[in-house]
């Protein structure tokens, strides 16, 4: 006779399973658990709300689908007890709450050798790495060329809003400085939102030095508008190379949420040989 077949459509089911298969994975003497006899591998249920510091009951609940949805807190102290990932505690939030966990901020300072190469791989594109709160970690030579030597600039002149706002030759560089100005503005605030408390110091210092430093910026930020960055078409009116426009495009980085890859491509055939051009002659 077959064994009867467990439904697992609903959310709470699924849930319950992925926890139970987590749970199954762990090695419980390893993880200090050991001196009685086990049926089955990996950490009991209530070894696993021990870890967790909450009761057992709750967590068996969770397991069994009852109890309702769990709070982003406890989740969190169960994706640590079961020592997930942070895809595999991506997808214990989904599975829960239907919406992934607040980002997880930190400090950047660069980015892998594999991801430089694929910013390189854009010869004629210039192309760049930013954070959350719009910080430039990584460009190609087209970036350094095209928009700013990133490199002989200060750490902290690496950000793009303090290049717009407080930087003359980002002004004199962008045709359409006001309308960049308020995209830049709006798409920020998007992105600080998604970072969460742990970014809040260095949003707030940021926001306190550009509002000391730019009128303009106190007067964007107040309209609390948001925007996702997206793509679009840049113009811009550079020294070498005259007026000409990029289109752009915002990527994620897989793996990597606290990370933005943006390109800008050439709008034209022309274009793109006109940067080509100033990208090997300099």
């Amino acid at each position: 006779m077959n064994a009867p077949v467990v439904s697992e459509s609903r959310p709470e089911s699924r849930l319950g399973a992925y926890l139970r298969d987590r749970r199954a994975r762990l090695d419980a003497a390893a993880l200090g658990f050991s001196g009685s006899r086990r049926r089955t591998p990996g950490l009991r249920r209530e070894e696993v709300a021990q870890r967790a510091n909450i009761s057992a009951t709750w967590y068996t609940w969770l397991e069994q689908g009852r109890g309702g949805a769990p709070s982003a807190d406890v989740l969190n102290r169960v994706a640590r007890a079961l020592m997930l990932t942070e895809v595999e505690r991506e997808h214990l939030f989904l599975l829960a709450l239907g919406r992934p966990p607040e980002l997880r901020y930190r400090e950047t300072e660069g980015v892998s050798p594999r991801l430089q190469r694929v910013l390189d791989a854009f010869e004629a594109s210039p192309a760049m790495i930013k954070t959350l709160t719009w910080d430039v970690i990584a460009w190609n030579r087209a970036a350094a060329v095209v928009l700013a030597d990133y490199g002989s600039l200060p750490m902290e002149e690496r950000n793009i809003l303090r290049r717009i706002f407080c930087d003359p030759r980002a002004r004199a560089l962008n045709t359409e400085w006001e309308q960049v100005a308020r995209f830049v503005v709006a798409a920020f605030r998007a992105d600080v939102a998604r970072a969460g408390a742990g970014a809040a110091p260095s949003v707030n210092a940021l926001v306190e030095e550009l509002s000391h430093r730019s009128p303009d910026f106190v007067s964007l930020w107040a309209e609390n508008d948001v925007r996702y960055h997206g793509d679009g078409v840049k113009h811009l009116r550079h020294p070498a190379l005259g007026p000409i426009a990029f289109e752009y495009s915002a990527f994620a980085v897989d793996g990597r949420p606290d990370l933005g890859m943006i390109v800008y491509n050439p709008a034209t055939p022309e274009a793109c040989e006109r940067v080509r051009a100033l990208v090997a002659a300099s």
